[in-house]
């Protein structure tokens, strides 16, 4: 297993800790744990941050998410097993992580959230996404390594 490039956790901790608060704000939001890791999950696929691939593969395991649905994220669109909501705020966590694609629909597919979010949950699902694109960022840029070891 190799190192990250720097200590970045250890040379910055104020931010750090900062962002560890911001992240336990998020993941006690109305939004469900299961959906903010399943949002977490597809953003790090979307930024290839294999460390928080992994991190978020783990939770979802743990938390009772099956196989099928965990393989299939990166399909989702085509996969007949999220529901509405699930879909809604994996459309809008790939809009708001890809800011630059020129198709995005960004007015259709946020007034596709409002049957399944409240206001609250919609500015909550957008700090997460926000959350974890910080965070891959920063693991994707200080090279944090993934620990090979088995996933039940």
């Amino acid at each position: 297993m190799h190192q990250a490039r720097l200590p970045w956790t250890r040379l910055a901790p104020k931010t750090y800790q900062a962002m560890a608060a911001v992240s336990a704000s998020t993941a006690n939001s109305t939004l469900g744990t299961a959906l903010i890791e399943l949002v977490q999950s597809r953003v790090s696929q979307l930024n290839g941050c294999a460390f928080c691939v992994d991190m978020h593969a783990r939770s979802l395991r743990e938390h009772g998410e099956s196989w099928q649905r965990l393989n299939s994220l990166v399909t989702w669109r085509e996969a007949p097993f999220y529901s509405e909501r699930e879909r809604a705020a994996l459309h809008w966590a790939e809009l708001m992580t890809r800011l630059t694609d020129p198709y995005a629909d960004r007015d259709a597919a946020f007034e596709a959230l409002k049957p399944h979010f409240s206001e609250q949950e919609i500015v909550e699902l957008n700090w997460t996404i926000a959350q974890i694109n910080a965070w891959n960022r920063m693991a994707v840029g200080m090279g944090q390594p993934v620990e090979a070891k088995a996933l039940d």
